[in-house]
């Protein structure tokens, strides 16, 4: 007999912002993504791992409210749950919130398929005053119910017991809890699934014709994807549709809704008792709701803490970027020494080291912006400002829900645009995902603090600052520019649930900044190396360069004159000469050349135009490109990063730093970004459209910057 383990398939299942990702970390021991706002599962996520010699895979499904498909990740949920791929289904509720999370679990219930019930949460539900009678659940539901605190990892070993134990329970003697419906509603049940059964007799079992009968009278047109002809069913649904709806004076989507809600209202006041006045548990959060998300004064506050964020991001970050970045020369000095002159030294200290260096000192800054919000993340006021912004986002052609994919855009776009799925609006979902590149992602960051650092210092928090706002509002405009004149289709509600406030674990802070750090350290090992070699060769090849004078001459007849001031500042001013010839010719400096006069009317020269097209592949080489591109201008003290910024300012004028700002914000995506946009849109035509759209508004308002700037100064 073999000793592999025996394999289980587990699927988690449950609404958004329940615990459900939190659960999964923990019985997994991974490190998926998790918040205090809802959906921030969009796509399956899968993890292995053995308990009791047994093989579980587990299935993190994005969170969902109900069966009745209407976003891609609702779609994604339901299709998994529909076709049977999980042995067992891990029901995971919000034990405070079980009016809501009952609802989709009744629906589950009519997938006739062997189910745990994990009641999540259950410490903040005992603060509540709230108590269940597990064993009357159990009953009720016709599977085991555990009490579970997944971020204390409380009853996780319980559970997974429980779903071992179900796991081997013979799908023929699975008994699930019927829900009672109208005896009308309920006929017609009957007649559907009798037709649906006649037209799958052999594939579907009574389970699965009675959820799909049920979906069809709902609206929902579940039985898309199969093979047959069921015209005949739709027709048959509809006029039950039309005769219930003409007798009943309700929807049939509301009688269903009516029906799941009396199993819901009956089944808690058998198995729960509540101690509290739940009014008293409310109070605290409407005082603090009252002010944040006060007509006048939210906004306002809102904006406050933004900039807060951001001057707190310079200004601490500044203290442990210095200690980064005098490590940083101290390696390099010592690296140089050890090696003697020539190609693999230029290679390796003006090349590698010059990009990563360049880089990796601004980690303290990325670290800093990503505590602020992992903050506002877990004690729930980055969902809230969702509702803060609904109604001036309406304006736009938008609605909040939009509100948490463009802020996790200030992260990463890509993630961003795949949150976008869980917009059911096929207009909105499409506009949110075109307008979120604008959105100024952790990558574009160090660029910001590089030009802020060089030309504006005593005001660096505020310029960045200015960057997001640009960035929101440029998005904002965008979105209105798309919804009237390029994407056609209706508006939806905006309905999202307001999660409590939570105090914010450290662990969970600490995880969203490792994460991050662990992403930017990988990023500086990876493209920064490989962007930093190609820059670099293509600026010290071809070694043969044809001058327009004999530089080593006039160089060496300076030298034999006498020490002076004077002597000393015409050999620099020749060898800068001879080094900005040798640039301009070199493989890079004539590709640079070659562009650089479409960006020649924002001020931007060769050197720039350079750093702007390496940044189309990946933004952060943007820097890496500068430090490689002024290698040689490291201040008297040797420090590269001063040389770096002084090289900057004397190259530009502060107006055109900001124009080059401006510019590096709003420019095309990058290459990974292009890649989701072609993914989630299925279109290499909107790709392609978003890096011209994109661009065309970069350039107009680079351009504005230049023109009113110049015009003021």
């Amino acid at each position: 007999m073999s000793d592999a383990p025996r394999i289980i398939t587990v699927a988690l299942v449950g609404n958004p912002n329940c615990g459900k990702t939190t659960l999964f970390n923990k019985l997994a021991d991974t490190n998926a993504t998790v918040g205090n706002y809802p959906r921030v599962t969009v796509e399956l996520q899968e993890k292995h791992f053995e308990h009791n010699g047994w093989r579980i895979c587990l299935v993190d499904l994005p969170g969902i409210y109900s069966l009745t498909s209407k976003s891609p990740d609702e779609q994604i949920s339901r299709e998994f749950l529909r076709e049977e791929q999980a042995d067992v289904l891990l029901n995971i509720l919000d034990a405070a919130n079980l009016e809501r999370s009952l609802f989709l679990t009744t629906q589950l219930l009519e997938l006739g398929q062997s189910t745990v019930f994990a009641f999540n949460m259950i410490d903040e539900a005992k603060k509540q005053g709230i108590s269940l009678a597990l064993d009357d659940l159990s009953s009720m539901l016709g599977g085991p119910a555990i009490q579970t605190a997944a971020v204390k990892g409380k009853g996780l070993d319980l559970l997974l017991d429980a779903v071992i134990a179900q796991a081997q329970i013979p799908h023929e003697e699975i008994v699930t809890t019927p829900i009672s419906y109208d005896t009308h509603l309920e006929s017609s049940v009957v007649k559907i699934q009798d037709m649906v059964h006649k037209l799958y007799p052999d594939t579907l079992d009574h389970h699965q014709t009675r959820w799909l009968a049920i979906k069809l009278m709902e609206g929902d047109d579940a039985l898309q994807g199969y093979d047959n002809d069921y015209s005949h069913i739709i027709e048959m649904v509809r006029r039950e549709r039309y005769d219930l709806e003409r007798s009943h004076g309700d929807s049939c989507e509301t009688m269903f809704a009516h029906a799941r809600f009396g199993f819901i209202h009956g089944l808690l006041s058998e198995v729960r008792t509540v101690s509290i006045d739940p009014l008293k548990h409310f109070e605290l959060t409407s005082k603090i709701d009252s002010l944040l998300l006060h007509r006048l004064l939210g906004l306002p506050l809102f904006l406050l803490i933004m900039w807060t964020m951001f001057k707190a991001t310079f200004s601490l970050g500044n203290i442990p970027a210095g200690w980064i970045e005098h490590g940083v020369e101290w390696i390099t000095d010592h690296i140089s020494a050890l090696m003697s002159k020539g190609l693999l030294h230029d290679l390796l200290i003006d090349g590698i080291f010059a990009g990563m260096g360049a880089v990796v000192v601004f980690l303290p800054y990325i670290l800093i912006l990503f505590f602020f919000i992992a903050l506002f993340s877990e004690t729930g006021y980055l969902a809230r400002s969702s509702f803060l912004l609904d109604r001036m986002m309406h304006t736009f052609g938008l609605h909040g829900k939009a509100f948490i994919p463009l802020v996790m855009g200030f992260g990463c776009n890509v993630p961003a645009v795949m949150a976008s799925r869980t917009i059911e609006s096929p207009k909105a979902r499409l506009i949110a995902i075109l307008i979120n590149p604008f959105m100024s992602c952790a990558q574009r960051l160090p660029a910001f603090i590089l030009f802020s650092g060089a030309f504006f210092a005593e005001y660096a928090g505020q310029a960045i600052f200015s960057m997001y706002m640009i960035s929101i509002v440029t998005a904002m405009g965008a979105a209105v520019i798309l919804s009237r004149f390029v994407i056609r289709g209706g508006t939806e509600s905006f309905v999202m649930e307001l999660p409590p406030y939570r105090v914010p674990s450290i662990d969970s802070i600490l995880f969203h900044m490792w994460e991050k750090a662990y992403d930017f350290v990988r990023m500086v090992g990876g493209v920064i190396v490989i962007g930093s070699i190609l820059i670099w060769f293509l600026q010290a090849f071809p070694q043969e360069i044809d001058y327009s004078q004999d530089y080593q001459q006039a160089i060496t007849r300076i030298e034999a004159q006498s020490e002076s001031a004077q002597r000393n500042e015409s050999l620099t001013n020749l060898r800068t000469q001879q080094e900005l010839e040798r640039m301009s010719k070199s493989y890079l400096g004539q590709a640079g050349q070659a562009i650089s006069p479409i960006f020649a009317p924002l001020g931007f020269d060769w050197k720039d135009t350079v750093a702007i097209v390496s940044g189309f592949f990946a933004k952060e080489v943007v820097v890496a490109s500068y430090a490689v591109l002024y290698t040689n201008n490291a201040d008297e003290s040797g420090n590269a990063s001063e040389g770096l910024r002084n090289a900057l300012s004397q190259a530009m004028t502060p107006v055109t730093a900001f124009a080059m700002m401006v510019f590096l914000l709003l420019y095309a995506p990058c290459l990974s970004t292009v890649a989701a946009i072609k993914r989630e849109t299925k279109s290499w035509g909107w790709a392609g459209f978003s890096i011209l759209f994109s661009l065309s508004i970069a350039y107009l308002l680079a351009f504005a910057v230049v023109t009113v700037g110049h015009w003021i100064i």
